[in-house]
């Protein structure tokens, strides 16, 4: 398993255990069981994850060397935009939490029986901008007034869906642990204002080029102002932003006044 290989794993599963009946059950055994035995950690040199005793309600997976915690979630085919997820009051304590999990998220050929995409979101990317609830269950539901949530994964930047698989092919590992270590100063954020910094990194990816200017940016001001409606001040949190993410080296100045490049 070394950092400078493509092929860190197998891509296929193991066959399934006949002590689990369901499809479903059969599908979180095997995906669980892969990763298991062929992934790694992003967040330091530890080529395996340990999984966590079973029924822990944070996590599935937790590194023995740095204490990083995972959870994973799994689906056929690519990599959806939106996730189901959990009961919506336990997932705003978790995303207070200081042990809330990264997650890494899988999609698999179930056809193939072989892993297809893997990708992996740091924890410091996830705000109440991303968990959407949903509305409670009605009245004559078996769990009345229930109340669920998605994970919005196509509303994080793409520096916060860092592939491990793509297309069927492995990453490197190094490369996965660079793009992890480029983000980690979002750590040190406040969470209140951690969402400014994510919603300008997301506007700076839209621009789709390396070298942009700041008018670029204002472009997608009307989208952002949306997003914060009671901030009357976009283009100057803007370009604080901007700044904060070249002072934390994510960007650096262009070779003219008013541009920018992405490091």
């Amino acid at each position: 398993m070394g950092d400078d290989t493509n092929s860190w794993c197998r891509l296929g599963f193991a066959e399934p255990s006949a002590a689990y009946t369901s499809a479903t059950q059969q599908a979180r055994h095997l995906t669980e069981g892969w990763m298991a035995e062929h992934g790694f950690c992003p967040a330091c040199p530890a080529d395996r994850l340990p999984p966590l005793p079973n029924n822990t309600r944070v996590g599935d997976f937790r590194c023995a060397a740095c204490g990083e915690e995972y959870e994973l979630k799994s689906g056929q085919g690519a990599v959806a935009g939106v996730l189901p997820a959990g009961a919506w009051g336990a997932m705003k304590q978790r995303l207070a939490a200081a042990n809330n999990p990264s997650l890494f998220v899988m999609g698999y050929d179930r056809v193939a029986h072989r892993v297809s995409e893997l990708i992996v979101v740091p924890r410091h990317f996830f705000t109440g901008a991303i968990i959407r609830p949903r509305a409670p269950l009605g009245p004559d539901a078996r769990r009345a007034g229930w109340q669920g949530c998605t994970i919005r994964l196509k509303d994080v930047p793409a520096a916060g869906r860092i592939p491990l698989i793509q297309h069927g092919a492995p990453r490197p590992q190094a490369e996965v642990r660079a793009a992890w270590t480029a983000t980690l100063f979002l750590r040190e954020t406040r969470p209140e204002a951690r969402g400014w910094l994510l919603a300008v990194m997301g506007a700076v990816e839209a621009v789709g080029r390396e070298a942009f200017t700041l008018d670029e940016v204002y472009a997608h001001e009307a989208r952002l102002a949306a997003l914060y409606p009671g901030n009357n001040n976009v283009r100057p949190k803007i370009r604080q932003q901007l700044q904060v993410l070249r002072d934390r080296g994510w960007l650096a100045f262009g070779d003219k006044r008013g541009t920018y490049r992405r490091t």
